[in-house]
């Protein structure tokens, strides 16, 4: 896989929100939904908001594929599912910092144990 080069990061890392759509086992893409996206050093993160039950997030692991769009990248990525504690820590820092200026009733539930349950690194193809 190639990595993201250092202007992606940054843009997509500095958006406020991400378009993510997730590939069908037809390979066509499912509509886009709009959700937060956080940098950690050199990966990108999303989690559900509602958890594995979210339909995006379900979608998503149909294949670990699927589509993003933020800051002007438009590009194709790959799921990963991120479960190590050490790395939500730092990601559960990012979504506070990154989104505080939202109220606690959004930040909060992005740092519930559901969404951190529900954590995808983003991998450019």
């Amino acid at each position: 896989m190639t990595p993201w080069t250092k202007d992606e990061l940054n843009r997509i890392g500095r958006a406020e929100d991400l378009q993510i759509a997730s590939q069908r086992a037809d390979d066509t893409l499912r509509d886009p939904v709009t959700i937060w996206v956080v940098r950690v050093d050199d990966d990108l993160y999303v989690r559900a908001y509602k958890g594995r039950a979210s339909p995006w997030f379900r979608g998503a692991q149909t294949r670990h594929a699927g589509h993003i769009q933020a800051g002007g990248v438009d590009k194709d990525v790959t799921f990963v599912e991120e479960a190590g504690p050490e790395i939500n820590a730092r990601i559960d820092a990012v979504y506070r910092s990154k989104y505080r200026r939202h109220e606690a009733q959004y930040v909060d539930p992005m740092v519930a144990p559901a969404a951190k349950a529900a954590t995808l690194k983003l991998l450019p193809r």
